[in-house]
């Protein structure tokens, strides 16, 4: 990339680049930040900090709270969707998809967040009969009742949370949230897709960001976690691992 601008003879606009430090910062915090700290963090002085605030506020990446500290808008959320579509995060990761499908003989789901539901990305169908033939890729799942929902949820930011609640989201009860990010997964009670049932396990970048859920699904009468589990884990750390 470097060897390319030299070449063009074109240098990249370091405004640009110091602005949106900016956003990597709120990226990588767990809660908003205050002016003070940003300009801190960023080696920059308050009143350059809030006038680069300010335009990414304008351009609707960021807002500010009650108490005057600034976090990453909705908007933020929605092109990040757009990115894991556009960098075909279904494809890349099917094969590690079909192995596990074909080790323990259920379907398997691939889904990321999509506003205030989960989108389903990619699915590879077991060989004996198809869970739910009208649950396909692009189907939409709640973020409160299935699996998939509650493990975005639960391995997303408080901030992230309470921004999908002030967008009028409904998600499982914190208890039960806090209660899956201590085991690693969740399961769904059949209510989202009746006669259905799953168990799904967060996926995360190099940064430790969980990016997608990655679920196995079957029949309500043969559902039982405990022979899933251990499989689920290991494709998903794979999964993980994966650039």
């Amino acid at each position: 990339m470097l060897e390319a601008r030299e070449a063009g003879g074109v240098r990249p606009l370091s405004s640009v680049l110091k602005t949106l430090q900016l956003l990597d910062l709120l990226g990588k915090s767990d809660r908003p930040m205050k002016l003070m700290e940003l300009a801190a963090a960023s080696g920059s002085s308050r009143a350059t900090t809030y006038q680069k605030l300010l335009t990414l506020m304008e351009a609707g990446w960021l807002e500010q709270t009650d108490q005057g500290s600034y976090r990453l808008s909705l908007h933020a959320a929605l092109v990040g969707e757009t990115a894991l579509v556009q960098a075909n995060l279904g494809e890349r990761f099917a094969h590690v998809m079909q192995e596990l499908v074909l080790q323990v003989g259920e379907t398997a789901s691939l889904a990321v967040l999509n506003g205030n539901c989960v989108r389903l990305v990619r699915r590879v169908e077991a060989q004996q009969v198809a869970v739910r033939a009208d649950v396909k890729v692009g189907t939409l799942l709640s973020l409160n009742d299935s699996s998939s929902g509650r493990v975005l949820t639960a391995f997303s930011s408080p901030a992230y949370r309470e921004m999908l609640q002030r967008q009028g989201a409904v998600l499982a009860r914190p208890a039960m949230l806090k209660d899956i990010a201590a085991r690693g997964y969740a399961v769904s009670e059949g209510t989202d897709t009746p006669g259905v049932q799953s168990v799904a396990m967060p996926v995360f970048d190099a940064k430790g960001a969980c990016i997608a859920a990655l679920s196995l699904v079957t029949p309500a009468s043969r559902f039982d976690p405990d022979k899933l589990i251990g499989s689920l884990r290991e494709a998903v750390q794979t999964l993980s691992q994966l650039k």
